[in-house]
């Protein structure tokens, strides 16, 4: 049997606490701990599962685990759970682990991570322990990205919505392109300032979205550096073009697009900003004014296998 990142480990039994979005879609109580049971080595793994039961609880349950010096710790749900889970565990030695029940599951992809269960739940017995950086936006942790402009008001739209899916993420795109009005931003990194009127201004930490939309591609969390994207005003008739480019090669090598490494970026707006994305979802800014910065090498994690992204 591949032992994966035990390789790194002595052989002893490590604890596993799984939190739990209860709507991510696990199929009950009883049948994930049947899978769990069937994919983990009851000699290596003693696990445990909680389920969250309000906004901010998986932090909660994530820090405690942490505090008691769990070794694993599992975020099953979207995205927003796994953010929630890794800002409790931020400065702790537990590794987060990822289970991915959500819609565009930025992070798992970007560690190789499956959506079927039994695959996700080999990896944290078969897998690779990585390090990785995260960004921080006005003191919110994200892990894959973070933004205003377009992305902000269909992260809104999305989270307001009733259904999920590529499908439901698409429709909201379109909505968003009847409201949407592109905004003159003030940018500020550690070398340098501008002015430019934008579409969007999205700080990648890894390299997509999620859906395998690209951002910037080779962007990479284990560097120490933040990739901006800004994104100029497009014609209409070249979102399709637009789009199968955010699949290929990244919105970053489109000819309306630019790309910024930086390990910070302030970004402010001839109007107080309002809202921003953090890894998808919807988040108020407070004072108008977005900072986003690095904490390099801030989290462990497990992915499918030791990679350089």
């Amino acid at each position: 049997m591949p032992l994966g990142w035990f390789s790194y480990n002595h052989l002893s039994v490590k604890q596993v606490l799984f939190i739990v979005n209860p709507h991510a879609g696990t199929g009950g109580t009883k049948a994930f701990e049947t899978q769990i049971a069937g994919e983990l080595d009851p000699r290596l793994f003693e696990t445990q599962i909680a389920y969250t039961r309000y906004p901010g609880h998986g932090t909660e349950l994530a820090a405690d685990a942490a505090r008691r010096g769990v070794d694993i710790v599992a975020a099953v749900g979207g995205d927003g759970s796994v953010n929630e889970v890794a800002q409790g565990l931020l400065g702790s030695s537990s590794v987060l682990a990822v289970v991915p029940k959500g819609s565009g599951n930025g992070l798992a992809r970007m560690l190789g991570i499956s959506r079927r269960t039994s695959a996700a739940l080999a990896v944290i017995q078969e897998g690779a322990l990585q390090t990785i950086d995260v960004g921080e936006a006005n003191g919110h942790l994200f892990l894959s990205n973070a933004g205003v402009g377009f992305d902000a008001l269909v992260a809104r739209l999305f989270a307001g919505g009733s259904r999920r899916g590529l499908g439901a993420y698409t429709r909201q795109v379109l909505r968003a392109l009847r409201h949407y009005h592109p905004e003159t931003y003030t940018l500020r990194t550690e070398k340098r300032s501008w002015e430019t009127t934008a579409f969007l201004v999205t700080v990648a930490n890894g390299s997509q979205f999620g859906y395998n939309f690209k951002i910037v591609a080779g962007a990479r969390p284990d560097d120490g550096i933040l990739d901006a994207c800004i994104m100029r005003p497009f014609p209409t008739l070249a979102l399709p073009a637009v789009s199968l480019a955010a699949w290929i090669y990244g919105l970053a090598g489109t000819r309306y697009a630019s790309h910024v490494p930086c390990r910070e970026l302030r970004i402010a707006a001839a109007r107080p900003l309002e809202w921003m994305q953090i890894d998808g979802d919807p988040v108020p800014v407070a004072g108008g004014t977005v900072r986003i910065r690095i904490r390099p090498s801030a989290l462990q994690v497990l992915a499918l296998q030791r990679t350089s992204f």
